[in-house]
């Protein structure tokens, strides 16, 4: 990544870093002394710089949009992210995810990573932005993907409020399905090479091929 953080950017993980420090759990240890387990999904997020790219399997898409939706509403419960003593599950959306809900909403093949998210911007706002990156988060639960692979037929509570089922299948090959509440869509897919990101912290993800619908698009 040699181009320059731009400066959205920059202001943007100020503000998501103020959202951390400003909020910090009861009793939580000085950062020096981050208790073991405790690394944020916000910190393996941004650990690359984040800059938009040509990498279709990471999740710079993701970042933006949660930068974006901190910056705007610094109270948003996205800001969990950055808490790690907090636990929580997301169900993280690539690139390609981002590009193929693009697609869907504006007919067109859109290859830039830049250009995807200002659509998505653009066309959705911030309020619906926020709705959609919540319903990726289940609060309160550290779901690894062993306990995912033995949650077939689970609906699980999002941080925006809706449920989101498991289907998983184990022949001929293992899938896991996430059913989400847009009944004409095609329902995201776990990446089974993109699983358990941030693994031995209380915060972890898991990779998903298309970005889950709280609502009919």
């Amino acid at each position: 990544m040699k181009r320059r953080v731009p400066a959205l950017l920059a202001a943007s993980a100020l503000a998501l870093g103020a959202v951390q420090a400003t909020a910090p759990a009861a009793n939580a240890a000085p950062a020096t002394q981050k208790a073991a387990g405790e690394d944020s999904l916000a910190g393996l997020l941004l650990s690359d710089n984040d800059e938009f790219d040509k990498d279709k399997n990471d999740f710079d898409i993701l970042t933006q949009a949660a930068l974006a939706v901190v910056t705007a509403k610094p109270d948003s419960p996205v800001a969990l992210v950055t808490d790690g003593s907090k636990r929580l599950t997301v169900f993280a959306p690539t690139d390609q995810a981002f590009r193929k809900l693009a697609q869907d909403l504006t007919g067109t093949k859109i290859r830039s990573e830049k250009k995807i998210f200002d659509t998505l911007v653009a066309a959705a706002g911030v309020d619906a932005i926020e709705q959609v990156l919540l319903y990726h988060v289940i609060p309160g639960k550290t779901l690894t993907s062993a306990k995912v692979l033995k949650a077939n037929g689970a609906k699980l509570t999002t941080a925006e409020g809706s449920k989101i089922k498991v289907k998983v299948k184990m022949k001929p090959k293992v899938s896991v399905t996430l059913k989400d509440r847009d009944k004409n869509a095609e329902d995201p897919q776990a990446i089974l090479k993109a699983l358990d990101l941030n693994k031995g912290n209380k915060q972890i993800a898991h990779g998903i091929d298309r970005v889950l619908r709280p609502f009919d698009l």
